[in-house]
């Protein structure tokens, strides 16, 4: 069977003996050799969310999403006999902390392999940390796109699997006048960079366009929403993250603005989000998104049950809880056929590797280490769901810098 194949540090010293230009004592030669003193040691992997700050909201559930599925590797016996040890840190919605700890899980902690971030912010903290120590990052949170490492396994979606989708469904639906309103750091400006160019192939607008800071409370979106009602647009698309969409939110509640004329269409605004604003306040607004709760399919009831037996019959799963969760088991599969977390070794089998997730079958593109994701278009209900009006027939291929979102854009791929 593969745990059988030669331990890992067998493995690495082959890759040392062909690369003659790594040093002998790399920080990848201290982790490889940390891990294979005995077979029976547990892997051990880094985990990096925030459960404190403006991003908790969200991140939260992106770190029960992957406490729930090494939980569940575990129950089954671990893989090849040894369970899996998360080594978590809590970078507080701080940026630079990501980086900080980055260095410290792989450097003092001696872990190759970790799984978090949310915002671009994070992962480009972490970027250089895990291409300089030749780590491997598990990035399970839609972005912007445009981005392609050895180092990053993408399995969030990339905006051919979400804006393109949701540009259409909006322009058919309710009209071609965009307000864009974001946070103020990467992920919203690109997202609304590439928004544009789909609103200007297609004859739409941008009509005004605002960003807070990521950091604001509920006043500085008041004078955003007075704008918003000047200005009149046809939809506002939102890239605000963390706390400030609830206050977006609740803006634009307070007014009076109704969700069927003008609704907010957002990439980022999950279940999570809506339940902290309020099930009447998040009611009849937009998302696009790979997954909601309410997908149907065995898969999804199950991990859905499972997922409210252990944090609480109140919470909802969402997009980033569910990638979050199907990565570790991605992860876990490609471990189990190689029994080696050296990087090299481990994301050679990583790319091409498919598995049953909650909102459907999923696989790693080798040619981009991004992830084949289903895409759907919601409207959230009164009970703080999301009713699914649109979705693809099947797996959207991976297609980070959008070499054929001009077609794409003509011929779709969304029912």
């Amino acid at each position: 069977m593969a745990c059988n194949l030669p331990q890992p540090a067998t493995l690495f010293e082959s890759n040392k003996n062909n690369n003659p230009s790594r040093p002998s004592n790399s920080v990848e030669g201290l982790i490889m050799s940390n891990l294979t003193q005995t077979t029976s040691a547990p892997w051990r992997i880094g985990v990096l969310f925030s459960r404190t700050g403006f991003m908790s909201v969200i991140e939260e559930t992106q770190y029960q999403g992957t406490q729930l599925a090494i939980e569940e590797v575990n129950e089954a016996g671990g893989v090849c006999g040894r369970e899996l040890v998360p080594v978590a840190y809590d970078p507080g919605s701080d940026s630079a902390a990501y980086g900080h700890y980055a260095k410290r899980l792989m450097i003092e902690d001696q872990v190759s392999t970790i799984f978090g971030c949310y915002t671009s912010s994070s992962r480009k903290a972490v970027l250089p940390v895990v291409e300089r120590l030749n780590g491997l990052l598990w990035y399970p949170t839609l972005y912007e796109g445009f981005e392609a490492s050895p180092n990053v396994i993408y399995t969030g979606a990339s905006p051919n699997q979400n804006s393109l989708a949701l540009c259409r469904y909006l322009m058919d639906t309710f009209g071609t006048r965009f307000y864009f309103v974001g946070s103020d750091y990467i992920y919203p400006r690109e997202s609304n960079r590439v928004m544009r160019e789909l609103l200007k192939s297609n004859g739409g607008s941008v009509v005004g366009e605002r960003y807070v800071n990521v950091y604001a409370r509920w006043q500085d979106f008041v004078p955003i929403i007075q704008d918003i009602k000047r200005v009149r647009p046809d939809v506002i698309f939102s890239t605000v993250v963390g706390e400030g969409t609830v206050f977006l939110y609740q803006a634009y509640a307070n007014v009076g603005l109704d969700p069927k004329q003008v609704p907010i269409a957002s990439l980022t605004t999950t279940e999570a989000e809506i339940a902290a604003m309020g099930f009447d306040v998040g009611e009849g607004h937009v998302t696009a998104a790979s997954y909601f709760q309410g997908v149907e399919g065995s898969a999804n009831n199950a991990f859905v049950q499972r997922f409210k037996k252990r944090f609480g019959a109140d919470i909802s799963t969402n997009m980033c809880a569910e990638a979050s969760y199907f990565q570790l088991h991605l992860f876990a599969k490609a471990l189990q056929q190689v029994n080696s977390l050296d990087t090299e070794v481990l994301r050679s089998m990583v790319f091409g590797t498919s598995f049953d997730a909650p909102q459907g079958a999923v696989t790693v593109n080798p040619m981009s280490g991004h992830t084949d994701l289903w895409t759907r278009i919601g409207r959230a209900n009164r009970q703080g769901q999301f009713d699914v009006v649109s979705q693809s027939k099947e797996p959207v291929h991976a297609d980070p810098f959008l070499i054929g979102y001009g077609r794409a854009t003509q011929t779709g791929s969304v029912q």
